[in-house]
């Protein structure tokens, strides 16, 4: 199923997708809940977040490929920063240049792992079962920023501009990342491919091992982290980000108003 959450006609909602239209549900997406029998086509929506994370977790150095060219030690676990709620942006809505930095931007294509039961100190055996399932992600980042001042590495700053945090447009619950792929394509022009199975933490991996660090909430994301390909992207660029079987994240790079 293809969970999202929606506005229409100035009321929020959340739903399952029906082809061009959504089968509005009432209670809890993560809890309690059943269908109203409404239907709202996609064309009268505007995209929301599918959920609303209480955290937003980052990976860096998570795939093979990128560790071995840019010249990186496979880590013994799981590297992570996390993004500030307000860096939140959905499908369709723009991405904005940030104000305070004129450098530049890039796109990084991801799977993205949305958390549907509390998880703390999980198995790798177990954590399947605190994953409610996938979304596309782009973890927007400012990367000039990172090394800006040689005493402290600005992870925050450079990951958590306003809008730098995209996820969409669904929540897939029937999907085994184990044989997907990923494409992200600036302008249409393909940018990224890389497979899922080339991670050196696989989804439950990383939902074990960082449930042993902090307790992970229904609606929290992992976005898995990137591979080879991401690059700086230009005010009126347009950014897809495409698993096949979970669905097309689409954004347009906007100047700062």
């Amino acid at each position: 199923m293809k969970w999202l959450r929606f506005t229409s006609r100035g009321k929020s909602g959340f739903g399952t997708l029906d082809g061009n239209a959504i089968a509005i549900y009432s209670g809890d997406m993560f809890g309690v809940c059943s269908p109203t029998g409404e239907h709202v086509a996609t064309a009268d929506i505007e995209w929301l977040t599918p959920c609303v994370p209480g955290k937003m977790i980052g990976l860096w150095n998570n795939f093979r490929a990128a560790a071995e060219k840019n010249g990186n030690a496979i880590p013994p676990e799981p590297l992570y920063f996390i993004k500030g709620a307000n860096s939140y942006c959905a499908h369709r809505q723009p991405i904005i240049a940030p104000r305070s930095h004129d450098g530049r931007v890039i796109y990084e294509g991801e799977l993205a792992v949305v958390i549907g039961k509390a998880a703390s100190g999980v198995s790798v055996a177990d954590a399947p079962a605190h994953i409610f399932g996938y979304s596309c992600a782009n973890d927007v980042t400012a990367p000039e920023l990172l090394k800006r001042d040689e005493s402290f590495t600005q992870w925050t700053r450079a990951k958590s501009f306003d809008t730098f945090g995209v996820f969409g447009p669904v929540i897939e619950t029937d999907f085994d990342p184990a044989g997907g792929e990923l494409a992200t394509l600036l302008n249409g022009r393909e940018r990224q491919r890389y497979a899922f199975a080339d991670m050196i933490f696989a989804p439950a991996q990383l939902v074990s091992l960082i449930s042993q660090d902090m307790t992970l909430l229904p609606g929290d994301v992992i976005l898995c982290g990137t591979s080879l390909g991401a690059m700086p992207m230009k005010p009126g660029s347009t950014v897809e980000v495409v698993i096949e079987g979970v669905g097309i994240l689409v954004n347009e790079y906007r100047a700062a108003p």
